[in-house]
């Protein structure tokens, strides 16, 4: 059998495919991926969910494949909350939310991921009518999460 990745080559490995790319506010796109796993290890996240909190969006922002994800030496866990916390396209909140809750250790990095994206200060740096968009967006999956106002 294959070794796993660790936590840290799987940082590396997440770092190099969204090189490059930035977030709505013009930042490197690896300072949120780190803020997210940073956040599921202050929430006493394992390992396998801080490799997930590394890769949330890959699959989603196109940086690695269905493919690769499938055949990547990653745990089966961790794999299952990279696709449960993965929107597809047309999806409702609902059911992306449903998914979410359904997959043991997925809530954690959504939650994680839900803090960094609504962190005001990230926030204050968009134009007022994106800011209130994204706010109520967050909000809204943060309550179908069950997981209240951000704190």
């Amino acid at each position: 059998m294959t070794a796993l990745l660790t936590v840290t080559e799987v940082e590396t490995l997440a770092r190099t495919a969204h090189e490059g790319q930035t977030d709505k506010a013009g930042r490197p796109y690896a300072e949120h991926l780190q803020a997210v796993a940073e956040g599921v290890r202050a929430r006493g996240g394992d390992p396998d969910q801080v490799a997930a909190a590394w890769l949330h969006d890959s699959v989603e922002d196109d940086a690695f494949t269905g493919r690769w994800l499938e055949e990547a030496a990653l745990s089966r866990r961790t794999k299952d909350i990279v696709l449960a916390v993965t929107k597809q396209v047309g999806e409702l909140p609902e059911a992306y939310a449903g998914r979410i809750l359904a997959t043991p250790g997925a809530l954690l990095v959504k939650e994680a991921d839900l803090a960094h994206n609504a962190d005001p200060a990230r926030l204050a740096v968009l134009d007022g009518a994106t800011r209130t968009r994204l706010t109520q967006k967050y909000a809204r999956m943060r309550a179908l999460l069950g997981l209240g106002p951000s704190d």
